[in-house]
């Protein structure tokens, strides 16, 4: 299990430092509309990761996905919890990276691209003074966006079989690129960084930036897990005949697990995501 652990922390330094950079490349590229950039960075920064990550662990690199799983039973409390320790440890490691090598001024505009609620500068677009959006409307942002990104991305990866990983993880990736862009794009203030959809990112950003991120910062961490129960609510309400098949499915496969995941320290996964 700690090998998993520890391929995680590395998978999740990786995602995070990617999609940072990737997306205050977007906004200081000069572009009329950066935004529009967004989910194409997300698909280019995600998508090669968990391509590679997915046989190794299952690819959760997100504590989200992480609850998710847990609460479906595919995983058990003791390796949840060490992957969302390994999931912080990473987001960490991502951002002091980020902080040591990128300019101070650059760092300091867009606060080192980490979560910002409400605030008059912003952690994403780099916008000037404003007013932001409350905690309130920010935790429906978050918990909406977060139930459709679990919506779309569950069912897709329990077709693993069907679709092919490539196509599993291209699916993932625009979905999580598309969620991100509707959330920045429908507010359009200064002072909110749109959805977080990774707690953990959003921690470890907070830890170095210090000072604003904290503001309201438990919305990044609400909102998501909220959603993850009320996803696994939702899907205990699914036609009983549909959980069925995918537990006959699940019996057909259960003893190559080896194939379908890479390696047997994945036995127990039955989902994952990043």
């Amino acid at each position: 299990m700690w090998r998993a652990a520890v391929t995680e922390m590395v998978a999740t330094a990786c995602l995070v430092f990617a999609l940072t950079t990737t997306l205050i490349s977007c906004f200081e590229s000069g572009q009329t509309d950066p935004k529009l950039l967004v989910p194409v960075s997300i698909f280019i920064s995600g998508f090669p990761l968990l391509l590679a990550t997915i046989p190794l662990t299952g690819g959760h690199m997100n504590p989200v996905f992480t609850l998710a799983v847990a609460l479906k039973g595919g995983v058990s409390i003791a390796r949840a919890v060490a992957y969302f320790v390994a999931q912080c440890l990473g987001s960490l490691i991502a951002f002091a990276v980020v902080k040591a090598t990128m300019d101070g001024a650059t760092a300091e505009k867009y606060q080192l691209g980490g979560c910002a609620v409400n605030l008059g500068g912003c952690a994403v677009n780099g916008g000037g003074p404003g007013s932001g959006v409350g905690a309130g409307t920010a935790l429906a942002l978050e918990f909406t966006c977060t139930f459709v990104l679990l919506y779309v991305s569950m069912p897709i990866f329990g077709r693993r079989r069907e679709l092919g990983l490539p196509t599993m993880c291209a699916a993932v990736a625009v979905a999580y690129g598309l969620v991100v862009y509707v959330s920045i794009t429908v507010t359009g203030r200064s002072g909110y960084s749109g959805v977080g959809l990774h707690p953990a990112r959003c921690w470890a950003a907070a830890v170095l930036f210090k000072g604003p991120l904290w503001e309201a910062h438990w919305v990044f961490w609400l909102g998501p897990f909220l959603a993850c129960l009320v996803y696994h609510a939702f899907s205990l309400a699914l036609p009983r005949e549909e959980l069925e098949k995918g537990d006959e499915h699940e019996e057909e496969h259960s003893g190559r697990q080896v194939d379908k995941f890479g390696s047997d320290v994945l036995k127990d996964f039955e989902v994952s995501g990043f």
